[in-house]
């Protein structure tokens, strides 16, 4: 063998070496920063709280029974539908602006629209959801408008309801959906569109066979990214739900504030699991839909 493919050997067997290298730096981040935490929530789920907050470490199961009790499934169901609505909402709105985007409007201006599209990144999340409370209490810019125009009599009750959550979930989601479907649309060959037209497909069928089922990775990419931040919102359902429309996000967050370390841990690991299962899902979803494509 001659001195360079030695050489082109050696340099095969170290790459692996090498990448162990290059990651022991974020594991030595990651293992302390991220697994020291949830190893200490998954111990303390398993205690029990006791007098003034303190923690007694009596590994019962006495939280996850706590967890599934009918009290807290009105909390969890709610949290669901109000998660899988801001999904298919954020799916809706959200299409319509990556296609345009991404296959109609003209290269100049793709840069502007995506720069409009995370514009709203740009200002902290609890002040945009500040400004919704302004939006939608009684004495508020729509309900000021609807009546100066005297489409209504009495202010409507939008504030601290299940909609005015839902309506700030979708707008702090949006960019979240809209990014994976304009990537996944960026990518498609705008030859499968002409030659599905060639073969007499017209625009609406071009759409169903070969857009959208080339585009599906993006959306299923988007709906996790939407869904799962859904599952655990907690400022949100907080500021524009009020007390009646509480969350799991929000139960988790009053049950650390009141001192039960135990039962918040025992929902937090809970939730985290949820999420795993779900990922999972979206995973396989995503391979298969990766094949077909």
């Amino acid at each position: 063998m001659s001195s360079p493919q030695r050489q082109g050997v050696a340099g095969t067997r170290l790459r692996p070496r090498a990448a162990e290298l290059l990651l022991g730096p974020a594991m030595l981040w990651l293992i302390p920063l991220f697994l020291g935490p949830l190893i200490v929530v998954v111990i303390v789920s398993f205690a029990a709280r006791g007098a003034y907050g303190k923690v007694v470490y009596d590994f019962t199961l006495r939280n996850y029974l706590r967890a599934v009790d009918p009290l807290y499934l009105h909390a969890y169901w709610r949290t669901v539908w109000i998660a899988v609505s801001t999904t298919l909402l954020c799916c809706i709105v959200s299409y319509p602006v990556a296609y345009y985007i991404a296959l109609r409007a003209h290269p100049a201006r793709k840069r502007i629209l995506l720069i409009l599209t995370v514009i709203p990144f740009w200002t902290s999340f609890l002040i945009r959801t500040f400004a919704w409370i302004l939006l939608l209490r009684s004495e508020g810019v729509i309900n000021s408008f609807l009546m100066s125009a005297h489409l209504i009599s009495n202010p409507l009750r939008l504030l601290y309801t299940d909609v005015a959550v839902l309506i700030g979930q979708v707008y702090g989601e949006l960019p979240f959906m809209i990014l994976p479907i304009y990537v996944a649309l960026e990518r498609l060959d705008r030859r499968l569109l002409e030659a599905a037209q060639d073969l007499g497909a017209n625009r609406f069928w071009t759409f169903f066979k070969v857009t959208l089922p080339l585009s599906a990775p993006g959306l299923i990419a988007g709906s996790v990214l939407v869904f799962i931040p859904s599952l655990g919102a907690f400022i949100t359902p907080d500021l524009l739900g009020g007390a009646k429309s509480i969350m799991i996000g929000n139960l988790i967050q009053n049950q650390f504030t009141q001192l039960n370390n135990p039962f918040g841990s025992a929902l937090s690991l809970l939730l985290m699991l949820s999420v795993l299962l779900l990922l999972a899902i979206a995973l396989r979803a995503g391979l298969k839909s990766g094949d077909l494509a």
